[in-house]
């Protein structure tokens, strides 16, 4: 993870002021998050960051999801700053029990979007085999119909996922569109199509 410079900070996040909250001892900037001190938030967000991103690559083997889970990390931190408590052990420790739980809830994302991405993709190879039986027909009927639906970015984007074979890496090369965008397209393309394939109505 690349150290962040002293005027960088987090998404969302209070922007840090010029101080010498750096310097300053574990306890002495735990404390100063806990008062809502900027300075000390950015701070630990430069002490700490690295560690955190570090865990979370070695879970996810991803670096650019361990980014997210950084940037979630720190953001809950300040978000439930009044929920640290020092006599239960140093910030650090706090931290990377936050950093365990966020590695956790992307882990079962991550599961999530799997099982549905092999379940639909196995849908959309009906609409391109042309295979037998009255369910499959109904399927390639309910898929094909759902896919016209499709904004057309989408359905390009599900087209090279699941016909072409890509990798959603590869996809946002070719697209130009960033990876989480490549991502977002997918994850509600294939929500969609579920929907219609188990009978729900769309919201």
């Amino acid at each position: 993870m690349t150290a962040l410079a002293p005027q960088d900070t987090l998404p969302g996040a209070p922007g840090p002021r010029p101080c010498a909250a750096q310097d300053l001892a574990d306890e002495e900037l735990a404390a100063g998050l806990m008062r809502g001190s900027e300075d000390c938030f950015a701070a630990a967000y430069r002490r700490w960051g690295a560690l955190v991103h570090s865990l979370a690559a070695r879970s996810l083997g991803d670096s650019r999801e361990a980014e997210d889970v950084t940037q979630q990390v720190f953001m809950a931190a300040w978000r439930g700053r009044l929920g640290y408590r020092p006599e239960r052990g140093p910030l650090p420790g706090w931290l990377v029990g936050i950093t365990r739980r966020k590695i956790a809830d992307a882990l079962a994302a991550r599961t999530r979007r799997t099982e549905l991405a092999a379940a639909t993709a196995a849908r959309l190879r009906l609409v391109e085999t042309g295979a037998a039986g009255p369910e499959s027909a109904l399927d390639r009927v309910l898929v094909g119909t759902e896919l016209g639906k499709l904004p057309q970015v989408q359905r390009r984007i599900l087209h090279m996922a699941y016909y072409d074979g890509l990798p959603q890496t590869r996809i946002a090369e070719l697209t130009g569109l960033p990876l989480g965008t490549v991502k977002s397209h997918v994850r509600r393309a294939l929500h969609r199509i579920r929907r219609s394939m188990s009978g729900d109505a769309e919201r």
